[in-house]
């Protein structure tokens, strides 16, 4: 019943390869890294727009204070939409790996009702044998009885 090579514990594919634990494993450092940037971004602009944020008395000074301003909040908010991304690409990770975890549990399920499939089917064999078995004993011991033979003398 079972299929060769289906991708069971017999088959040697349930476990992950090397390389696939060392790509799992540069992606990992790679999105820490992107979140350790994006987050020192936001931190360092947010620094500075408090910085920048006093107010002086020539207003030449502020404008250019409010443009530097400017340019630091938009910075926050390229790098608050850069964790965003990742947080969704993180997400779809943990959907996709749920899924070849579920397919790795159907297919241990599959292997599992094989079995019990045939182990059912040599049990109702064997049932099958026995009834058998006990019919013909059955059959017989009624064809060598006296009461068959005194029911066919009063016919």
């Amino acid at each position: 019943m079972s299929k060769p090579g289906a991708g069971g514990p017999a088959s040697g594919g349930s476990g992950p390869t090397t390389a696939a634990i060392l790509a799992a494993a540069q992606k990992q450092k790679t999105l820490l890294q992107r979140v350790d940037n994006d987050v020192s971004q936001i931190i360092d602009n947010f620094s500075a727009l408090l910085s920048i944020s006093r107010v002086n008395d020539p207003p030449v000074r502020n404008s250019q204070e409010a443009f530097q301003m400017e340019m630091r909040a938009a910075r926050m908010v390229q790098a608050s939409d850069s964790l965003l991304k990742l947080v969704s690409e993180l997400k779809q990770t943990a959907i996709f790996s749920n899924f070849a975890s579920l397919n790795e549990h159907v297919e241990s399920r599959i292997l599992e009702f094989g079995q019990l499939s045939e182990k059912t089917s040599g049990l109702l064999e064997k049932i099958g044998e026995q009834a058998a078995a006990s019919l013909k004993e059955l059959e017989t011991h009624y064809y060598s009885s006296i009461t068959r033979m005194n029911g066919t003398e009063d016919i």
